[in-house]
């Protein structure tokens, strides 16, 4: 078995475990990443070019922590405050940066019932070190916060083109 293959699976055991553990979210929230969603973004070729993951961000009017877990209450800002915090270290560990971060002002195209507080752009250097970060165990602790925090989200992952018109016959 290649190591790509087991990667995948290591990766989609991983979050499968996080998801049992911090416990299943509703169906109409997308916090946690599904494993055909994992599967799909891993089974294409790492070509060690940057990606950019587009983090668009619904915060919970109050964080909704596991049960038991021993932290303050706040809000869903607040607690996603506390995930980047906790998650900047590890960003910087893998090479990867936010490069830009916004309040979401509306929608102009798109669902009428989406509706967003934030945007936020995050550079990688690879999806290698997207998964690194992702797998470690810092990261893992901080990512409570953000399950807190969030309402909805969505993660789109980008591969960046300096020509905004590169391959199109214009």
């Amino acid at each position: 078995m290649c190591v790509n293959t087991l990667f995948k699976r290591y990766f989609c055991l991983k979050i499968a475990r996080r998801r049992k553990a911090e416990g299943v979210v509703p169906p109409m929230e997308n916090i946690q990443p599904l494993a055909e969603q994992i599967k799909a973004f891993m089974s294409e070729e790492d070509d060690e070019s940057p990606i950019v993951m587009i983090n668009l961000l619904k915060y919970r009017e109050q964080a909704k922590y596991p049960e038991g877990m021993d932290v303050s209450p706040c809000t869903g800002r607040e607690a996603y405050q506390r995930y980047g915090a906790a998650a900047a270290e590890k960003l910087k560990a893998v090479g990867a940066k936010a490069i830009w971060m916004g309040n979401v002002k509306g929608v102009v195209i798109g669902p009428l019932a989406e509706s967003w507080d934030d945007a936020l752009l995050v550079e990688y250097p690879s999806r290698k070190a997207f998964a690194d970060m992702a797998f470690d165990k810092g990261y893992e602790s901080a990512s409570v916060h953000r399950t807190a925090a969030l309402a909805d989200s969505r993660l789109i992952a980008v591969k960046a083109r300096l020509n905004l018109f590169e391959g199109l016959n214009l």
